[in-house]
């Protein structure tokens, strides 16, 4: 391959290999270059719209998803193993819609295809206001869970469009800390609502009427704010669209293609390190699961009332926060991803262990500050997110992967929400045991996850190198054939100039 041959913009539709991104219609093939002065402006440019509305979504998505744990001790007509049920059908209507809700999103306006999802599901939100049967209430979550799906893929592609490899962890970390806010804000929210004597209506319902109108303000922010992409962003002007593509040229992730390419599926799921992703997903999510729907209840079995529960569950919210913005800025300032998730999990055992080992002691404080810790694994799926925007290429896998990453996340849950049996009230100790084996898991797959990056990483190197021998290039030769593959939407496999992080 003749690295010295450049593509012209106008040649780029007709090359057999450029089949490739859109930025190539922008960009071309050759790299254009910006100072890092200009770049970093670009870059802050970027931060002040894209992270307040992936933050937004995230903040309304969470909420929403975890209405049903404010609902359930705020007069919530459904109970016991019904409502387990209940809890259950949302990650059902996510893993239903999970694969075709990324093909779709694929061949549309990314921004506009989540505005219109988050709209339909606040109406959907509303509905269950006016819900009054366990059947109506599962249909109505299945459908929730199907209008979220498209939420994490759409806003890791969008991340990892814009930003470079090192800045993508914290700007990952920034959306998802919301989940911890979520829960404080929420846990207020219903404190609030819980000295309201339900005279006019359940509380329950001023929750859901609350949460719906919410997320129809969030669509619509979305819908007419979001960028899609850097090639039409339109909070830039052209300069800065080629230079938002010039500043990930380097890394060989490439952006978006609107063509569905077979081979990159079946590349996905022939890569081990895809089951690895996705076992570590599911060790993360079977606990969460449990935690998302249970946490006020196991709260509340410590021997504190309703209201009180609402009020003492926020504190673990903060240390989710923390955890997650922590590691999110540890795991791009050190290149990276699986050290992080294997420092957030260490606390949540130990508070896990706590909660177990003082069961019967009454020592509330002890027990509340187990739980409190456990608010810190709260970061390992946001480090799996970026995990995934960083170490894969080709527009198709990308989509592939974090939908599979959405499905087993859906998996993890489901099981979670069988893992805390009606039969082990008040205690839940096999739940909580069960969650202690499924970390420490954790800590070895991630382990694992690392070593392999490591070692492919020093194959690639060497490969390089041995490319340079035979052809006589020089490291301007290799630049200049890594700027021609940037946006050829090759896969990482296929692009040995492609670097994973660790």
């Amino acid at each position: 391959m003749d690295s010295e041959k450049e593509t012209s913009r106008e040649e780029i539709a007709d090359s057999p290999l450029f089949k490739g991104d859109e930025a190539l219609r922008l960009v071309g093939t050759q790299a254009q270059k910006f100072n890092e002065e200009y770049n970093r402006r670009l870059r802050n440019k970027l931060d002040k719209v894209i992270i307040p509305i992936t933050a937004a979504v995230y903040f309304t998505q969470f909420l929403d998803k975890t209405s049903l744990n404010y609902a359930s001790i705020m007069g919530f007509p459904v109970t016991g193993q019904n409502y387990n049920l209940v809890s259950m059908a949302f990650y059902l209507g996510f893993i239903v819609w999970e694969f075709p809700t990324v093909y779709i999103a694929q061949k549309l306006r990314l921004g506009k295809y989540l505005g219109v999802n988050i709209i339909i599901w606040g109406i959907v939100l509303l509905c269950h206001a006016f819900a009054n049967s366990f059947h109506a209430f599962f249909a109505l979550r299945f459908i929730l869970g199907m209008c979220e799906s498209c939420v994490s893929p759409i806003l890791i592609s969008i991340i990892s469009m814009f930003y470079r490899k090192n800045e993508q962890g914290i700007r990952i970390a920034y959306f998802y800390a919301m989940l911890g806010f979520t829960q404080v804000f929420g846990g207020f929210v219903a404190y609030g609502i819980s000295f309201y004597n339900g005279g006019a209506m359940a509380p329950y319902k001023i929750v859901y009427y609350l949460l719906g109108g919410l997320a129809i303000l969030v669509g619509i922010l979305v819908l007419v704010c979001l960028p899609d992409s850097p090639v039409n962003a339109w909070i830039l002007t052209e300069e800065e669209r080629i230079a938002s593509l010039e500043r990930v040229r380097d890394d060989q992730g490439g952006t978006e293609n609107r063509k569905f390419k077979k081979e990159q599926v079946i590349e996905t799921l022939l890569d081990v390190r895809t089951w690895l992703i996705v076992l570590a997903t599911m060790l993360t999510d079977i606990p969460s699961g449990g935690l998302t729907n249970f946490s006020n209840i196991i709260i509340k079995n410590f021997g504190y009332t309703s209201r009180q529960t609402l009020i003492l569950a926020t504190p673990s919210g903060i240390v989710e926060v923390i955890s997650v913005v922590v590691c999110g800025y540890y795991s791009d300032k050190k290149g990276e991803r699986m050290l992080p998730v294997i420092y957030a999990t260490l606390p949540t055992l130990l508070g896990v262990a706590l909660m177990i080992g003082f069961n019967d002691s009454g020592q509330k404080g002890v027990l509340l500050f187990g739980s409190y810790l456990i608010g810190s694994f709260g970061s390992t799926l946001s480090t799996i997110y970026a995990y995934n925007a960083s170490n894969t290429s080709g527009y198709t896998k990308k989509l592939t992967i974090n939908a599979l990453t959405m499905v087993f996340f859906c998996v993890g849950n489901i099981i979670g929400t069988e893992i805390f049996q009606p039969k082990d009230a008040p205690a839940y100790i096999p739940g909580k045991a069960a969650i202690m084996v499924l970390l420490s898991t954790q800590i070895g797959v991630a382990y694992l996850l690392r070593h392999i990056n490591v070692k492919l990483n020093i194959k690639r190197r060497a490969m390089i190198e041995e490319i340079k021998r035979e052809k006589g290039w020089t490291d301007d030769n290799v630049q200049k054939e890594k700027e021609r593959r940037a946006f050829a939407d090759m896969t990482d496999k296929q692009n040995v100039f492609f670097q994973y992080v660790n």
